[in-house]
């Protein structure tokens, strides 16, 4: 039987599990999935073991994530769904990997960061589990046409029509990003730090001039915990919603600041809530070009924040 060393298992695993994550938008599938890809490794090498061999994890990698996406999208979801938020401070293996960290090129459309970003893991949602997977090598890990055929198996032909389609569809999100995304991610924290204050204060008019006219909450609970089943628009609905929601356990509740998915993030724990309600959850927010808030994500869904609660 075929053996894989600690060192060779550390030097891929990190990469592996950064597209996983990105191809599935949650931690624990990426896990899973890098947990088979080394088990096939293992149980079915590949024919070549003088090869290098994160070509070949790759290429199971890839094939795992966009069944795990099928398997998703054809089971029923109760209200919308989003990512599972995973911090990123420091030099954090969620995002970052040797081959991943270098200058940027013209092939690369995105940074490192910015593809493990709310907005940009929603925006995925949009593309096939073949386009996802195609973006993401091409336009994120700069990987060649070539080198993109080969650990998808498709055709290179296939591979340059699946990629126009594939930003074709990314058209609404690349208008409305940042040019910097580290520049806007240090804004939105000063804008998060004045919207809890404001919130604290009870400002509500401050809060108003605070939000995009079109603004949008959305809000994900999983089926596990108590959620809106669909977005809510405008900027009175959405401030009633969150003022209610801060209001509810005020005095037993603690806010933090971290940085979660490459943005600052508001980590929210209640140590006491009614049943169904949730307990501890993420606000992840998106600016407009006018720097006003145009989105709020609620992740409340237990199971997809798992890694981020902290023991007590």
């Amino acid at each position: 039987m075929v053996t894989i060393s600690a060192q060779t298992f550390n030097e891929h695993r990190r990469f592996v599990w950064a597209i996983c994550y990105r191809m599935t938008g949650n931690a624990a599938d990426a896990d899973d999935i890098v947990q088979d890809t080394f088990v096939r490794a293992l149980e079915k090498p590949p024919t070549d073991m003088e090869a290098p061999l994160r070509p070949w994890l790759i290429k199971v990698a890839m094939n795992l994530s966009r069944d795990q996406l099928r398997r998703r999208r054809r089971r029923e979801y109760f209200g919308p769904w989003l990512p599972a938020p995973v911090l990123t401070e420091g030099n954090d293996g969620s995002a970052l990997d040797h081959r991943a960290v270098m200058e940027s090129t013209p092939a690369r459309r995105y940074d490192l960061m910015e593809s493990i970003s709310m907005a940009f893991l929603v925006a995925l949602e949009a593309l096939t589990p073949a386009q996802r997977a195609v973006l993401l090598l091409r336009d994120v890990f700069d990987y060649s046409t070539n080198e993109t055929a080969e650990a998808l198996e498709m055709s290179e032909a296939n591979i340059k029509v699946t990629l126009h389609r594939a930003r074709r569809t990314m058209d609404a999100y690349d208008k409305n990003r940042a040019s910097n995304f580290s520049l806007r991610a240090a804004e939105l924290r000063d804008i998060l730090q004045r919207f809890l204050s404001l919130l604290t204060a009870g400002d509500v008019q401050g809060l108003k001039k605070m939000l995009a006219a079109d603004v949008v909450l959305v809000s994900d609970g999983g089926g596990e915990v108590n959620a809106l089943a669909e977005p809510v628009y405008g900027i009175e609905k959405v401030l009633r919603l969150i003022e209610k929601l801060y209001e509810a356990n005020r005095d037993v509740t603690n806010i933090s600041l971290r940085n979660v998915n490459g943005e600052p993030t508001m980590l929210i724990d209640r140590s006491r809530v009614q049943p169904g309600h949730a307990s501890f959850f993420t606000m992840h927010c998106e600016l407009d070009e006018a720097s006003k808030i145009r989105r709020f994500n609620f992740v409340f869904a237990p199971s997809k924040l798992a890694d981020l609660k902290q023991p007590t």
